[in-house]
C-alpha cells in the first residue's frame, strides 16, 4: 500500500482507526440508528481508503485501488487528492484518526502541492505518480480536477488551526490563473497539454463545472469576471413529470459541486441548484426503476448508475435519457453521492445492496465501485472519487460539517454573492 505506517504513525493512527471501526455510533438527532450506523460504516471505510492509499510522504492519493486494499499501483489523481484532504478533516473531527497524524498528513500534502508537484499557471496534471508527483500517461492539465483539489485545500485551511497550512493553502489558491485557462474565451477550457496546447473542449454546459466557475469567480488573485456565471448553457429537461436543468450527463455531475458548496436555501435568476439536484436524483431513480423489465434486478430497492467501471472497462453511463451501453450494472456511488438530496431513498437502496450481496460487494473500503446482479460480475476495484463523494455526502447529511467548514472561506462566500446566489427572501 502507498499509505505505509511506521513508528509514531502506526501507534497513533492505525490504533485509532482500528478502535473506531469497532465502535457503534450513538446516532444523529432525528436519524434512525440503523441509518446512522450505515453512514458511519461508509465514512469509516472511506477515510480508511484515503489514509491507506495516499503516499505518506507526498500525500498524493491513488486514483483507484483493489477493494481489499492489497494494491501496488502508483497512479494518483489530483481529484482524489481533493477528496482525500477533505477526508482528513472529517476523520479528525469524527475521531477516526488521531489529531496529530491527521494534521501532519495534511501539512505534508499541502507542502508537496505547493512546492514540488508540477503545475502550470497553478493548474495540475490530472494523473500523477503518487510517490514522485511525475505526470502520468501524458495527461492534461485539468481545470476541473484542479478545482476539486482546491476544494480540499480550502477545506483544510479552514478546519486545521495551523499557520503553515494557511500559508501553503494561500500559495496554492493564489497562483491559479483562471483567465489563462479561459484562453481568451467566455468559458473555461477543459485543460492544456504542453505538446498541443489547450484542449478544444470547453465547460460550456451545466454539469460539475458549476463548482469550477464559482472557484474562478471567487479567486483572490486571478478571478474570472462575474459574467462567467452566465456563460454556460442551462438546458431544461423533463422526465416523469419532473422538470430540471440537465445536460444529459451522468448523475455525478449533479453531485460534485454540492460536496463542498452549500447551495441550500439559495438561488439565482436561473435556478435553485440544490432543488435541481434533488429533482435530478428523483428522475434518475425513476429511470432506473423503469428498466426493470430489461434488468429485473433494478427496482425501488436497487438502483443507481453513474460513470464507473464495468465488466468491459470504464464507462460514462446513466440516465435519463439512456446514456452508454447499459447492461444491468449497479453503481453504489450513484445513490451514495446523492445521500444529501434524497436521504431516505438513497440510504434504503445502499442498505439493500449491502444486506442482499454482503461481502461480495462490501470490502475494506466499503462498496466496490460497481457490480452486475444480472451476470454476477463484481468490480475488484474502488475508485477514489466515487469513494470520496459518498464520504462527503454522508457527512453532510449527518452534520453539514463539510458545508459549514468550506463555506467559511471568503472565496466561497464572495463567489456566491458575485454569481447572484442569494438566500431565500433576501433582496436581489
Amino acid at each position: 500500500m502507498c499509505g505505509r505506517f511506521n513508528g509514531m504513525w502506526r501507534s497513533a493512527a492505525s490504533f485509532v482507526l482500528g478502535a473506531a471501526l469497532a465502535t457503534a455510533p450513538a446516532g444523529e438527532p432525528g436519524m434512525p440508528r440503523a441509518d446512522e450506523k450505515l453512514l458511519d460504516d461508509l465514512e469509516r471505510a472511506g477515510v480508511l481508503y484515503f489514509w491507506e492509499q495516499a503516499d505518506q510522504d507526498t500525500g498524493l492519493v491513488k486514483d483507484r485501488s483493489l477493494a481489499d486494499g492489497s494494491d501496488n499501483r502508483a497512479v494518483g489523481s489530483i481529484a482524489a487528492g481533493g477528496f482525500g484532504l477533505t477526508a482528513l478533516c472529517i476523520a479528525d473531527q469524527r475521531g477516526y484518526i488521531a489529531h496529530n497524524p491527521a494534521l501532519a498528513r495534511a501539512k505534508k500534502a499541502l507542502w508537496f502541492l505547493a512546492r514540488r508537484l508540477p503545475a502550470v499557471h497553478g493548474f495540475y496534471y490530472h494523473f500523477n505518480n503518487v510517490h514522485t508527483g511525475e505526470r502520468a500517461w501524458n495527461c492534461e492539465l485539468s481545470s476541473i480536477d484542479t478545482a476539486i483539489l482546491l476544494c480540499g485545500v480550502l477545506t483544510c485551511r479552514q478546519y486545521f488551526d495551523d499557520s503553515d497550512i494557511r500559508h501553503l493553502a494561500r500559495q496554492i489558491d493564489e497562483r491559479i490563473d483562471w483567465p489563462w485557462m479561459a484562453n481568451s474565451g467566455a468559458t473555461l477550457t477543459m485543460g492544456w497539454k504542453p505538446e498541443s496546447g489547450f484542449l478544444k473542449s470547453r465547460w460550456d454546459g451545466y454539469n460539475e463545472a458549476v463548482m469550477l466557475y464559482l472557484l474562478a469567480i471567487g479567486s483572490p488573485a486571478h478571478p474570472l469576471p462575474p459574467s462567467a456565471w452566465s456563460s454556460f448553457k442551462r438546458p431544461l429537461f423533463e422526465y416523469g413529470g419532473l422538470r430540471y436543468i440537465h445536460q444529459g450527463t451522468p448523475l455525478f455531475t449533479h453531485q460534485y459541486p454540492h460536496g463542498w458548496f452549500d447551495f441550500q436555501g439559495r438561488s439565482d435568476k436561473y435556478e435553485d441548484y440544490f432543488q435541481n439536484s434533488i429533482l435530478a436524483t428523483r428522475a434518475h431513480r425513476l429511470f432506473c426503476i423503469s428498466l426493470h423489465d430489461r434488468f429485473p434486478s433494478f427496482s425501488a430497492d436497487l438502483w443507481g448508475v453513474t460513470s464507473s467501471d464495468s465488466a468491459k472497462g470504464y464507462v460514462a453511463w446513466g440516465g435519463p435519457p439512456a446514456l452508454g451501453p447499459l447492461d444491468g450494472t449497479v453503481v453504489p456511488a450513484a445513490a451514495g453521492g446523492s445521500i444529501a438530496f434524497l436521504p431516505r431513498e438513497t440510504i434504503h437502496t445502499l442498505r439493500s445492496m449491502r444486506d442482499r450481496f454482503g461481502d461480495r460487494i462490501w470490502k475494506r473500503y466499503g462498496f466496490v465501485d460497481a457490480f452486475n446482479p444480472q451476470t454476477g460480475w463484481v468490480d475488484p476495484d474502488v475508485i477514489g472519487i466515487d469513494v470520496g463523494i459518498t464520504l462527503l455526502m454522508a457527512e453532510n447529511v449527518r452534520s453539514r460539517f463539510v458545508w459549514r467548514t468550506f463555506m467559511k472561506n471568503e472565496e466561497a462566500r464572495r463567489a456566491m454573492d458575485l454569481a447572484g446566489l442569494r438566500a431565500a427572501g433576501s433582496r436581489q
